[in-house]
């Protein structure tokens, strides 16, 4: 069951100023992730609008010699497809009228993750299909629901970083770290609500 924040009480899902309270933290080989806090009001109601509204799927994967359930379920919208949300259309417009120019392009295209509890999560990955292998680039996550850590490493091992997001929390994975660094929300065995993760990716970009 999701915990509702008591910092943010909105009534109404509402966008605000990256700028305001962004912190850029750079990070090695060239990367570097920006944070602002809460900067989605009322994300808890986004939260409980998107649960039970979005058509989401689970996946299975091969891995090593069995076919396993993903330990979480997604949805991917491409470029031109209907949102969910009208909030989701105008995170996408601030972010790119913010990071547009530093970009060189527009974020297109939108992915969820619902982390259900403690026991969904990611293993340590980059976005690092397509474009991103190779190219610098940037992906956005707004963080909604129960606070998880967004864990990063340098790719190939070393020191992690824990990033707790939640309740409207954005991050901004840029420079070279799709290439350079891994990521990974953990599983816990601590009691954990659930959290949903809107991701914002440039076409190709995976």
């Amino acid at each position: 069951m999701l915990q509702p924040s008591l910092l943010d009480l909105s009534e109404a899902p509402a966008v605000g100023d990256v700028r305001r309270g962004r912190v850029r933290h750079p990070l090695a080989e060239g990367a570097w992730i920006d944070l602002r806090r809460g900067w989605l009001g009322g994300s808890d109601v986004l939260f409980d609008a998107l649960a039970t509204t979005v058509d989401w799927r689970a996946e299975r994967r091969q891995m090593y010699d069995a076919v396993v359930d993903v330990p979480r379920l997604t949805r991917f919208y491409g470029g031109g497809e209907e949102l969910p949300h009208p909030v989701l259309e105008e995170c996408r417009v601030v972010l790119n009228e913010s990071y547009g120019g530093e970009l060189g392009e527009d974020f297109v295209t939108v992915g969820l993750c619902l982390y259900r509890g403690g026991r969904d999560s990611v293993a340590w990955h980059g976005d690092r299909v397509g474009r991103s292998r190779t190219q610098d680039t940037m992906v956005a996550i707004v963080s909604v629901g129960e606070p998880r850590p967004l864990m990063l490493r340098p790719r190939g091992g070393g020191s992690s970083i824990a990033v707790p997001l939640g309740h409207g929390d954005l991050i901004v994975m840029g420079g070279s770290c799709q290439r350079t660094w891994d990521h990974c929300i953990p599983k816990t065995e601590r009691p954990v609500g659930p959290r949903i993760s809107i991701q914002f990716r440039p076409q190709g970009v995976l």
